[in-house]
């Protein structure tokens, strides 16, 4: 991919991962299947913030969703209150943060992986999942590490505590949404790319 198109999808990648963090992801009941007269709506437990650093991987490739997640830490780091609890330096503090630095190898895997053939369903679900696992892999060294320097990740909760709340009850609602972006990029690709 040319740097310009990049430099696009950097910049798309940052907003939609502005824009993913606060909107939550939610399922539909397929009653509509069986003629009910109401669709029931079930939240996923989580938003499209890891949906969106995983679409610019599958589309704008490895270099687009790292600076896109680079950028997007950098203006919540120092400008914007764009992180889910909002923002600047004191960000460090907050056991989110490991979670955040891994969108950066987490995105440029995912890119690096989705573009390595042809797009196929198979290709970029692997991608997306690979994608997920190093996120969570570098939120886990994050909140271990954090532990092991102040014996408590924030006041009050133990390592034990914040890798459930942080990672396991998170990662079914993230593998529902890594399967939506999956299906959404094969599609985007076929009709944009071949």
């Amino acid at each position: 991919m040319t740097a310009p198109f990049e430099f696009l999808w950097a910049i798309i990648g940052v907003l939609l991962t502005i824009g993913g963090t606060f909107l939550e992801a939610f399922v539909t009941d397929p009653s509509w299947l069986w003629q009910r007269e109401t669709v029931e709506v079930h939240s996923l437990g989580v938003t499209y913030q890891i949906g969106a650093v995983l679409l610019v991987g599958c589309l704008g490739g490895k270099n687009a969703a790292a600076m896109s997640q680079i950028a997007y830490l950098a203006l919540g780091l120092t400008v914007l209150p764009v992180f889910s609890e909002g923002g600047g330096i004191d960000y460090l503090k907050e056991p989110t943060f490991g979670y955040l630095l891994g969108f950066v190898p987490g995105g440029w895997i995912c890119g690096f992986l989705a573009f390595k053939a042809l797009p196929k369903l198979e290709l970029l679900a692997f991608s997306c999942l690979c994608g997920l696992l190093t996120i969570h892999s570098v939120g886990l060294i994050y909140l271990t590490l954090t532990s092991l320097i102040h014996g408590v990740i924030a006041p009050g909760i133990l390592l034990s505590e914040a890798i459930e709340k942080y990672s396991l009850q998170p990662l079914p609602g993230q593998l529902a949404v890594s399967c939506a972006v999956t299906v959404l990029s094969y599609i985007l690709r076929r009709l944009m790319f071949y």
